[in-house]
């Protein structure tokens, strides 16, 4: 053994063989003591090339202690105890495609099928036709196709692979199976366990199982016959479990569609559902917390009752997930596997220790193996196999060494109980909410009302020196320098977006010919850029001695339209220089 020093030296690298052969992830994994002797062995739901070679292996120590072959892929393994004969040895079950498959003292013991679905009573009719020669095979393929747009119940798998065949091969697949009946399998996707009626480490459990009918079956571990069946809105990918069957449990489930539901004794739908940002990858309870790891590499923890905890960002895709139970420590913690070849060890959001692998992790167990209460076996994408045994002496320290929001921030606030002036309020708007509502709403209309009418009047009296539009970002005021006859009046134009520039624009002018005259009465403004203050200059000479003043009317609109995007009136001062004379 040698002490591993990326991680404090809180690990024993027990054990490392590369070339083990093992494909599998941390659903097909578990730890028993199969033989009643007190040494718990490695089982393993060995997944093979894909497509074949999956095998179940148990492993004792570092050596393969025994291996039998599987008939499908493995979506998931368990130990469980399934009656109290003596010696109290454990089964295993295997979930493989429709079927479980639980061994006993590591030999077959019992094969149980999921029950059929509902099969379309058309598909039925369709076949039945071509069974009796009525329909030739593509004609068979239009009313299938059909039946699959306009069906609420889905096509049987047969239905389905004859729909994929080219044209030469669909008569000989319909001579072959015409005489068979229809059938409609669902197959498993996740497993688990239960406890019966007491929550002892070896009291009877149940199964628990996901199908990909979102269907959840709770079995019952002497008979295998259904004790209880549960609807979800969307397959189960993985699930966590806690309780007894006989007195009250929580199913928590993350589903394909991104959401995480909470089943419960009383009833055979979700109790409550946590909508996540992104779709998770593994589901870990801790104590009556459930932590989530997601594709958008963050971990995220959750109440029973679906309240979100906290979040932390991790440094790297989650590749697997798993729980570290130390019940002798009092020690509680969750296990997670990333693609840059880490796992790290996080309580709550605060991380207590990363551990550097030579290869991606895709699978961690950590419990009692052989004698070693605190062992942590992890397999490798290259079919490796990694054994770390903790230190005794191991301590991880707590603090929050992730970045955000302190400790402190997440204690409640003491806030005072509710006085006998907020209820006697309460009860006045219960009883009279609807008064309340019209004399607000009524209140509303006089403040709008009074509101245009100051809007109005400022713009007749042109008291406002800023006019804004409604239809572009832009902002515009008016300075009039001079004594007269001759006044410089400046435009003081804004482009008040936040990113997009306005160009195209122009200002006209309106004005009493009769009492001034300017030298450029139509000019062009260049591109506004936002946030700069554009002024545009022009001069007005005051061509009347009666000492009166008027209106200049400013618009602003764009090239080639006569709908001003911008108005502004200018109250021209009297002109001085021409009451001297």
């Amino acid at each position: 053994m040698s002490e591993s020093s990326s991680d404090g030296g809180k690990w024993l690298d027990a054990h490392y063989d590369p070339v083990a052969g093992l494909f599998t992830f941390s659903s097909c994994v578990d730890l028993a003591d199969l033989s009643g002797d007190g040494e718990s062995r490695l089982v393993v739901g060995d997944l093979g090339s894909g497509s074949s070679g999956m095998k179940l292996k148990v492993y004792r120590g570092t050596a393969l202690l025994s291996e039998s072959t599987l008939l499908d892929l493995p979506s998931g393994l368990v130990a469980f105890f399934m009656d109290l004969h003596e010696p109290r040895i454990p089964a295993v079950a295997v979930a493989s495609g429709p079927c479980v498959y639980v061994y006993k003292n590591l030999r077959p013991y019992f094969k149980f099928t999921l029950p059929g679905l509902e099969v379309n009573t058309l598909e039925q009719d369709v076949w039945q036709q071509a069974r009796e020669g009525q329909i030739d095979p593509l004609t068979l393929k239009e009313m299938l196709e059909s039946i699959r747009k306009k069906a609420d119940v889905p096509l049987s798998v047969r239905s389905l692979r004859f729909l994929s065949l080219e044209t030469n091969d669909m008569d000989e697949f319909v001579q072959l199976h015409k005489q068979q009946p229809i059938r409609r399998q669902t197959v498993i996707t996740c497993i688990g366990t239960l406890k019966k009626s007491t929550a002892d480490e070896d009291g009877v459990s149940c199964l628990v199982i996901g199908t990909e009918s979102s269907d959840v079956y709770i079995l019952d571990p002497e008979a295998f016959i259904i004790l209880s069946k549960m609807t979800l809105p969307a397959p189960p990918t993985m699930m966590d479990v806690t309780g007894q069957f006989d007195v009250e449990f929580r199913i928590t489930v993350a589903c394909r569609n991104g959401n995480i539901y909470i089943l419960r004794r009383e009833s055979d739908k979700p109790k409550y559902c946590v909508e996540l940002a992104s779709h998770p990858v593994g589901l870990v309870r801790v104590g009556k917390n459930v932590v989530v790891g997601c594709t958008d590499e963050s971990l995220q923890g959750f109440t029973q009752k679906g309240k979100k905890l906290w979040q932390t960002i991790l440094p790297a895709p989650i590749t697997t997930m798993a729980a570290m139970d130390l019940p002798t420590r009092g020690f509680q913690a969750v296990l997670v596997g990333l693609a840059n070849c880490e796992v790290q060890l996080y309580r709550d959001k605060n991380l207590l220790s990363t551990i550097k692998t030579p290869d991606v992790i895709t699978s961690i167990c950590f419990g009692r193996y052989g004698r070693e209460d605190g062992t942590l076996i992890m397999t490798t994408k290259g079919g490796g196999l990694m054994v770390k045994i903790l230190k005794r002496t191991a301590a991880f320290d707590d603090r929050d060494t992730a970045p955000g929001p302190p400790l402190a921030q997440s204690v409640r606030l003491n806030v005072p109980k509710k006085t006998k002036l907020y209820v006697d309020q309460t009860l006045r708007e219960r009883e009279n909410g609807v008064a309340m509502h019209r004399a607000f709403q009524m209140d509303l209309s006089r403040m709008r009302l009074a509101a245009a009418k100051a809007y109005v009047k400022a713009l007749e009296s042109s008291l406002s020196p800023v006019s804004s539009s409604l239809s572009e970002p832009l902002k515009m005021n008016a300075v009039v320098q001079g004594l007269g006859p001759s006044f410089k009046l400046t435009l003081n134009v804004q482009n008040t977006a936040a990113c997009r520039p306005v160009m195209d624009l122009a200002i006209s002018f309106l004005y009493d010919e009769s009492l001034y005259r300017m030298r450029n009465p139509y000019m062009r403004i260049p591109l506004l850029v936002p946030g700069l203050v554009y002024p545009v200059e022009t001069f007005v000479e005051c061509t009347s001695d009666k000492g009166i003043s008027d209106i200049i009317k400013v618009f602003v609109l764009h090239k080639g339209k006569s709908c001003p995007l911008l108005t502004a009136h200018i109250n021209m001062p009297v002109s001085e220089g021409l009451m001297l004379n």
